[in-house]
C-alpha cells in the first residue's frame, strides 16, 4: 500500500537519473531549495484506491524531476481518515514547517524564521472548473495555513500531446501523422469533452487548436456538465462533414463524475479515448506551477550542456 508522501516498499519509485559523463552530458537538475514550501496536489472528486494511484504517479514524476521535493496529497471530497483531506494536509504542512524552526532554534542553530507560503497548492484540473477552484480556495482558507493557489494545468501544448496519445492508444489516430499508414478506426472529427461549463469549454478550445494541428482533423469542445453541449458539437462536426467522430476527454479522471462520460458517449453516438490520467506530461507541469510559484526553475531531462 502507497501512503500520501510516496510508494511503500516493495512498488516502482522514480529516481533521477545518472549523471553522464562527457562533453555534452545532461546537467545535475536543480534541487528543491532547503526548507522550501511543500507541493500539495489538490484531488477533486471521490477518492478510492485508482484515483491514489493516479494522485501518487503524477508526485512521483514531479520528484524525479526536482529532486528533494516535498510533495503530498490532499483530497478534496474526503472523509475518511485513509485519504487525507487537503485542509488537513495543508494545516499539517504549517505545523511542520513551525516544527522544524523551533527545533532548530532549540538546538542552537541558526533558523531564520519562515516567511513566505508553507505551500503552495497545485489543483489536478487539466482545466478550470469554477466549482471546484472554489472548494479548494475555501479549504486552502479554513485550513489556517498560509499557502499559494496555482492556477489550472492547462491549456498547454504538453496536454494536446498528452490527447493525442490517448487517442491513438485507443485506436482513434494515427500515432505520428507523418507516417505513411493509416489506422481504419481514425477519426475524421473530434469531440473535446470537459467539465466547468462554457468558461471551461473557451479554454480546452485553445488546447484544441494545438490538437487540431496534430491530427489534422477539426476539433471542438463541449462540455459534460452542460445539457445538450455534447450532443450540438456532434451535428456540428457532422454537418461539416466528419462521419467517423471520438470523444478525447479534455480531464485528468479524478474530476469526472459518474456517468457524464458514458451520456456523452450515447449523445455523440461515437467513441471514446481514456482521459489523460497519469500521463507524463501531468506530473510535469504540476511541478511546473510550483516552480514557477516559488521562482525556481527545475532543469529539463535531456538539456546538453556546451
Amino acid at each position: 500500500m502507497s501512503t500520501p508522501t510516496g510508494p511503500a516498499s516493495g512498488l516502482p519509485v522514480r529516481m533521477p537519473r545518472p549523471r553522464q559523463s562527457g562533453r555534452h552530458r545532461r546537467p545535475e537538475p536543480v534541487a528543491a531549495p532547503e526548507g522550501a514550501p511543500a507541493l500539495v496536489l489538490a484531488v477533486p472528486g471521490t477518492p478510492s484506491p485508482a484515483v491514489r494511484g493516479l494522485a501518487e504517479e503524477v508526485i512521483s514524476i514531479a520528484r524525479s524531476e526536482l529532486p528533494g521535493l516535498n510533495a503530498v496529497i490532499g483530497y478534496l471530497d474526503s472523509d475518511d481518515a485513509e485519504y487525507p483531506t487537503l485542509q488537513s494536509v495543508l494545516t499539517g504542512a504549517a505545523a511542520q514547517r513551525t516544527e522544524r524552526y523551533e527545533l532548530a532554534k532549540a538546538a542552537g542553530r541558526e533558523a531564520a524564521e519562515p516567511e513566505g507560503p508553507a505551500a503552495v497548492v497545485v489543483p489536478l484540473l487539466a482545466g478550470p472548473d469554477r466549482g471546484l477552484v472554489g472548494r479548494i480556495h475555501q479549504a486552502v482558507a479554513d485550513s489556517g495555513a498560509t499557502a499559494e493557489l496555482t492556477d489550472v494545468l492547462g491549456p498547454h501544448p504538453l496536454l494536446a500531446e498528452g490527447l493525442h496519445v490517448r487517442l491513438s492508444e485507443a485506436g482513434l489516430a494515427r500515432a505520428d501523422r507523418a507516417r505513411l499508414f493509416t489506422v481504419a478506426t481514425a477519426a475524421d472529427g473530434i469531440v473535446l469533452v470537459t467539465v466547468g461549463g462554457e468558461e471551461a469549454v473557451q479554454t480546452a478550445g485553445i488546447t484544441g487548436m494545438l490538437l487540431a494541428a496534430r491530427l489534422a482533423v477539426p476539433v471542438m469542445a463541449a462540455a459534460l456538465d452542460v445539457e445538450g453541449s455534447v450532443s450540438a458539437i456532434a451535428a456540428q462536426l457532422r454537418d461539416a462533414g466528419a462521419t467517423q467522430l471520438a470523444l478525447a476527454p479534455y480531464l485528468v479522471g479524478p474530476e469526472l463524475s459518474g456517468g457524464l462520460l458514458d451520456a456523452a458517449l450515447k449523445e455523440a453516438d461515437c467513441a471514446a479515448a481514456e482521459p489523460l490520467g497519469a500521463y507524463p506530461a501531468i506530473g510535469k507541469l504540476v511541478l511546473s506551477k510550483y516552480a514557477t510559484a516559488l521562482g525556481i526553475a527545475p532543469q529539463p531531462q535531456g538539456t546538453p550542456t556546451h
